[in-house]
């Protein structure tokens, strides 16, 4: 997954961001964090990427669009290199944890909200708005408590 120097090598940075789907910005960030590599470059010359560095930042893209921050990203990349099944199955998992805890937690928000739009269309004329009453706590709560997960954040907010 690592930039290599392979003759292959030609496509300028734009040319590179173009190909992998990203702005020239984002690729000179990863580069400043070490996400990605900056390539060795003649004197005077430009910087020259591959199609090894277009499928590095896609691997990059792709990660993050399965929810994984850029720290995970970067020891996704790490086990990428050599026989890591285990550890990467391992951090997936987590990943899927939070996604099915956040999912349950929007499954909630969803059915309250839901509930707060029937109240707002059986709002008798003139009564002000159901809605902003039960978001300010006048009359029935239909609000979930506040709840707080495994690692003690706080998940209603």
């Amino acid at each position: 997954m690592m930039a290599t120097d392979a003759p292959a090598r030609g496509m300028t940075i734009g040319r590179l961001a173009e190909a992998a789907g990203v702005h020239v910005e984002t690729v000179r960030y990863y580069q400043r964090i070490g996400l990605f590599p900056e390539p060795t470059r003649a004197y005077g010359s430009a910087r020259r990427y591959g199609p090894a560095d277009a499928a590095h930042l896609r691997f990059i893209k792709r990660a993050q669009g399965l929810g994984f921050a850029l720290d995970e990203v970067r020891l996704l990349l790490q086990l990428a290199v050599g026989e890591h099944c285990a550890e990467t199955r391992m951090l997936a998992e987590r990943k899927l944890a939070l996604v099915e805890e956040k999912l349950r937690d929007l499954s909630e928000i969803q059915s309250v909200l839901r509930g707060l739009v029937r109240a707002c269309g059986a709002g008798a004329p003139g009564c002000g708005c159901p809605i902003i009453d039960r978001l300010a706590g006048e009359g029935r709560s239909t609000l979930p408590a506040r709840q707080t997960s495994a690692s003690g954040r706080d998940r209603s907010s």
